[in-house]
């Protein structure tokens, strides 16, 4: 019995080769098909100011909203924007709606602080609210208030897109997480969010303005603080 000699030399069919993949290439090196993703993420990268700019037009044309018409400015946010974790205040107060940006005087100062004690500057993180006017006499948002600019916080978060969310507030848990409870049964612990068909992290905690009125819960801050040290580390995040 002999062996029959295979046919190495032997061409494949190209047309019936293009029916199954209009590229179909053979080749000694292997083909990088994550090319396109990472276009993808570059181009999701250069959009965000472009998207930034589109979502705040977008909120200053809000119609028959008493928080916008009784503010001076709106803030949508601060920081950087490519930055792997977003912290989410409650509201702007009057520093904040005088200026036009995020977190300023004594609450801007202890949020520093707090970001410092984890090895984190907060010029490397970006900065937002729930809520991106200063409600009259700086009152807490109705629920109905809240429900509304969700849509918007829910958007900004999908741009940004981080790895890493954190709410500072019953206002920003209620807004993201639909949460009515009280902060304090909570806060401290990990949850998710999906949005647009990816999974958030979340971490609640509290605001800095309440710290500041009610410092011996800084204690449970420092608590939830080194648990997103230890988040970050265990996704490998650079910040």
């Amino acid at each position: 019995m002999t062996k029959k000699d295979l046919n190495q030399n032997a061409k494949y069919d190209q047309k019936f080769i293009n029916t199954f993949e209009d590229q179909f290439n053979f080749g000694n090196k292997p083909i990088n098909r994550f090319k396109i993703s990472h276009n993808n993420k570059a181009l999701e990268i250069f959009n965000k100011p472009n998207r930034l700019s589109e979502l705040k037009k977008e909120i200053i044309s809000i119609k028959n909203c008493n928080l916008k018409d009784s503010s001076n400015n709106i803030i949508l946010g601060d920081g950087n924007i490519n930055s792997p974790i977003i912290f989410i205040g409650e509201a702007p107060g009057v520093e904040e709606e005088r200026s036009g940006k995020v977190f300023q005087g004594e609450v801007g100062a202890l949020l520093k602080k707090m970001l410092a004690a984890i090895n984190i500057k907060i010029e490397n993180v970006y900065l937002s609210y729930s809520i991106n006017f200063r409600p009259p006499e700086d009152r807490k948002p109705t629920a109905q208030e809240i429900k509304r600019y969700s849509i918007f916080l829910k958007k900004h978060i999908s741009i940004i897109n981080p790895k890493i969310i954190v709410l500072m507030g019953s206002t920003a848990m209620e807004a993201l997480v639909g949460l009515s409870s009280k902060i304090t049964q909570e806060r401290g612990r990990w949850k998710e969010i999906i949005l647009n068909k990816k999974t958030y992290p979340i971490m609640i905690t509290f605001n800095p303005s309440y710290l500041i009125r009610f410092p011996e819960n800084k204690k449970f801050s420092w608590e939830d603080l080194k648990k997103i040290r230890q988040k970050i580390k265990d996704l490998n995040i650079k910040i």
